[in-house]
């Protein structure tokens, strides 16, 4: 019995204590500087529940893409002849590493410089110099231009 009353006294000091709480003063902070930054608190890195989409994005900017169309107009041509140069109309997107390997991988041909343009059209017009080995005639009629 003494042990349970013993407990039961414990519960009651602590019930009280718990009541009366802990009614310290607190000290004023003194503010030293008239501008007022405010504290640098935690920053969580983001951390989503839910994915951005629902599907993965795929890559569509292949060979097939990147070169739309060889333009086949008489100045075309006739830079073609004169200059062993193929003009074709590509992505607006594609820059001029992507047509250089796209036209290799197509055409089974070898690029020296490709220059490009936009067109008052808003499309993207490439010239494609071929190395001196290669005639742009023949790929030319390989491709079905003239």
């Amino acid at each position: 019995m003494t042990s349970q009353q013993n407990r039961l006294k414990q519960a009651q000091n602590a019930g009280k204590q718990v009541k009366k709480g802990n009614h310290v003063a607190k000290d004023k902070k003194v503010w030293t500087k008239v501008t007022f930054r405010r504290p640098k608190t935690l920053q969580m890195k983001r951390a989503p529940k839910v994915l951005p989409h629902s599907y993965e994005k795929q890559n569509t900017n292949d060979k097939y893409a990147i070169i739309k169309f060889p333009r086949s107009s008489e100045s075309a041509i006739k830079i073609t002849e004169d200059f062993n140069t193929l003009v074709f109309i590509v992505a607006k997107t594609a820059t001029k590493p992507q047509i250089r390997k796209a036209c290799e991988d197509l055409y089974q041909i070898k690029v020296r410089k490709v220059n490009t343009m936009i067109t008052c059209r808003g499309e993207k017009k490439a010239y494609v110099m071929l190395k001196k080995e290669f005639d742009a005639l023949e790929v030319a009629n390989k491709i079905g231009i003239m």
